[in-house]
């Protein structure tokens, strides 16, 4: 087996070796998206089959077990896969499994000594679940960007340790992952949407978003700002998705729908068109968040909120993988994501702990639209930082033409972020805010928070 891993995948796999030689036999790697986890899995795997350690790999769709089966191929590791509408030869000690089958045939297959999960916040669900109880005594290894489930609960009852990989901002300065540039709109209302199972309740999404106005015409802003790139775009329901692929069918721009439902042949070569650049945009409903790996892909649409923040970073992760000729991932967010829950590069920290449900939460940070590239600038500034435009200085405000996807200033979201936290006064509050916001030690940090501004009180008081 031939395979070179990155520093970081090196220093993952040390670190996970170490906490199995001290006895621990589950373990939750967090890894963003886009930072090779496939290839870790490969390496986990093809070692312990050149030790005759039986493993499974367990994935959840029929895209991720052939990506899966490509990248062994590649690395020539021997392979059985267990899923539908595939013959089975159980005879590899390496197996790539599909969730669903192998849930079904728990009786027929050997038991193995080392189980890795892709995606592993699934590991809750019943079939996920009753695989990891058939097998105690083998070794289990999570694999996720985003440990974070939308009802608040922790991973901690399946992994009791957890390895964490580089940051986003950290991969993208060192050239793994792609950077980028945001846009979003104006404006977006969210406060008439009900939760559901910790999301927005899909039918109302669905008659709040499939509408030819809802923030703006998705095509035009995708001709201004991302023509000729390859694209994903996120819809909240088949109806929605398939009127936005007519839209970009109508405007000559090669365009398809997929599904969970969509039949698996269909789906794959609709793949197959969009690496080849044949489709320029496929358009999807809960399909491809997790996984799948387009380098060339070269601009996200997202056109369904979410309260998830793991959904929101997945589907932003699925474009910033780095590929020859591609300066940048675009971002065109219809539907405030971003001020939802921040840019794929913030800062964020991860744990295996109960956090409670996130909330939505939308800044109030007054900023302003510049009318020559459409920039959302602090609402201060008489200067766009983008391309230069002077503002007016009139007792006005400027027009900002309702709809239009403006590129988000990151340095201000940050900044709106720490605002978010300056009204945020008791202690409890604090710790609630850090919760939502994933951080590790949401106590220690509203603690720090707290002593900070009465460090900053006392030396008011002192002046």
């Amino acid at each position: 087996m031939s395979f070179n891993l990155r520093p970081y995948q090196q220093d993952i796999i040390s670190q996970t070796r170490q906490l199995l030689r001290q006895g621990v036999k589950s373990v939750l790697i967090q890894s963003a998206t886009g930072s090779g986890k496939t290839c870790l899995t490969a390496h986990m795997l093809g070692t312990s089959s050149s030790k005759g350690i039986r493993s499974f790999f367990i994935c959840h769709r029929v895209e991720l077990i052939r990506q899966s089966a490509q990248t062994f191929d590649a690395v020539g590791i021997p392979y059985g896969i267990e899923a539908a509408g595939f013959p089975p030869d159980r005879s590899p000690l390496v197996q790539i499994c599909s969730i669903q089958s192998l849930a079904r045939r728990l009786d027929k297959v050997k038991t193995p000594k080392l189980i890795v999960y892709d995606e592993c916040v699934h590991i809750a669900s019943k079939s996920w679940n009753s695989v990891h109880k058939n097998y105690p005594d083998a070794i289990h290894i999570g694999l996720t960007a985003t440990p974070q489930r939308l009802d608040g609960k922790g991973l901690g009852d399946w992994f009791s340790n957890m390895v964490q990989g580089p940051s986003v901002s950290e991969l993208i300065s060192q050239g793994y992952l792609s950077p980028y540039k945001a846009y979003a709109p104006t404006k977006f209302d969210a406060s008439d949407l009900h939760i559901r199972m910790g999301d927005y309740a899909k039918d109302e999404l669905s008659k709040a978003i499939d509408k030819p106005t809802i923030i703006g015409d998705a095509v035009s802003h995708y001709k201004r700002l991302a023509m000729g790139k390859r694209a994903i775009a996120f819809c909240v329901s088949i109806e929605h998705s398939n009127h936005v692929v007519s839209q970009f069918l109508a405007a000559g721009i090669p365009a398809e729908h997929v599904d969970g439902e969509t039949d698996r042949q269909v789906r794959a070569e609709a793949m197959k068109r969009f690496q080849s650049g044949d489709t320029i945009v496929i358009s999807n409903v809960d399909l491809f968040s997790e996984g799948l790996d387009v380098p060339a892909m070269e601009a996200v649409i997202q056109l369904r909120p979410t309260q998830s923040l793991s959904l929101h970073l997945q589907q932003l992760g699925r474009g910033m993988r780095p590929a020859e000729g591609k300066p940048h991932l675009t971002i065109l967010d219809h539907v405030g994501n971003l001020h939802r829950h921040g840019l794929p590069d913030d800062d964020r920290e991860w744990t295996l702990e109960d956090r409670g449900k996130s909330k939505q939460g939308q800044s109030a940070t007054p900023v302003r639209t510049c009318p020559k590239c459409f920039a959302v600038v602090k609402a201060a500034v008489t200067k766009c930082q983008y391309c230069g435009h002077v503002f007016e200085v009139e007792g006005r405000e400027v027009e900002e033409r309702e709809g239009e996807l403006v590129e988000v200033d990151k340095e201000l979201l940050r900044r709106e972020r720490l605002q978010e936290q300056g009204r945020v006064k008791g202690f409890d509050e604090l710790v609630e805010l850090g919760k939502q916001r994933g951080y590790k030690r949401p106590y220690m940090w509203a603690r720090n928070v707290m002593q900070a501004r009465q460090a900053k009180q006392a030396r008011r008081l002192k002046d």
